[in-house]
């Protein structure tokens, strides 16, 4: 009959141990040896995927009405010259606050938009 060596009794040992009680030894062994044992793993990880190219600039854009402020009438005036809406939807959509007037148009477009709400006195976010 042969000796186990030191590796085998410590695989045995890890063999009949439950998850948490492995958990706790991992966390241990780190503590006791200062390394981590998941670090190389998410470096690797990480490296592929950390570099992206460049950051695309925005090209479209989202209005976002965050208040139609004191001028209530005014703005929902505004809505409907812009949106084409009737009167009905215009009021609904400037009273549902926060709202987009409009979607998926160029800066441009949206800096515009934003600039004739502002006239009227609402506060207007550009997404």
């Amino acid at each position: 009959m042969t000796e186990k060596t030191n590796k085998e009794i410590v695989m045995e040992a890890i063999e009949n141990m439950t998850v948490l009680e492995l958990a706790e030894l991992v966390k241990e062994l780190e503590d006791k040896f200062g390394v981590t044992a998941a670090a190389p793993v998410a470096i690797a990880a990480v490296g592929g995927a950390a570099a992206p190219a460049e950051e695309e600039e925005q090209t479209e854009f989202n209005v976002v009405m965050t208040s139609f402020g004191d001028k209530k009438i005014q703005a929902i005036k505004v809505v409907r010259a812009i949106t084409g809406l009737g009167l009905k939807e215009a009021k609904a959509l400037v009273e549902s606050v926060p709202c987009n007037v409009k979607e998926s148009v160029s800066k441009e477009e949206a800096e515009e938009v934003k600039a004739k709400l502002e006239e009227v006195g609402a506060i207007v976010d550009l997404k």
